[in-house]
């Protein structure tokens, strides 16, 4: 009796454990998610043209991030995006920040930027990004 108790509670732990091993993000159910005061959907839903500005302003005199989250773009509700321009003055520091579950995609427009991250590993990875699909260098350390 007392191997059988044991057996049993052995299996409830492998189960356990394959329950939380088996642990993520649900499946997407839908293509895109309405908002609540959103009666009519067109393709004006679909559109952020917030960031046209950027492309004829002056360079800032101080950092400045200009970004479409759900908030300014109802449309990404659902989509775990964001979109964020990051206009760096000569000479600035962006500090080193995490992005937990989460990836970046770098575009310079003007001028070049290092950039980097460190893997689970404590492994660095850097990169001086030119504008446009130029690099300039790449460090692995």
């Amino acid at each position: 009796m007392a191997s059988q108790h044991k057996f049993l509670y052995v299996l409830a732990l492998v189960i356990a454990s394959l329950r939380i091993a088996m642990a993520g993000d649900p499946d997407i159910t839908t293509d895109f998610v309405v908002p609540s005061n959103i009666i009519n959907v067109t393709p004006n839903l679909f559109t952020f043209t917030g960031m046209r500005a950027i492309i004829t302003a002056p360079p800032p005199a101080a950092f400045k991030v200009t970004k479409a989250s759900m908030a300014e773009f109802p449309a990404l509700n659902g989509q775990s995006i964001l979109y964020a321009v990051l206009q760096y003055p000569a000479g600035t520091v962006n500090p080193p920040h995490t992005h937990p579950r989460a990836s970046e995609l770098l575009i310079v427009f003007l001028g070049c930027l290092e950039v980097g991250f460190v893997d689970t590993t404590n492994k660095l990875f850097t990169q001086t990004l030119q504008q446009g699909l130029k690099k300039i260098k790449r460090r692995d350390k």
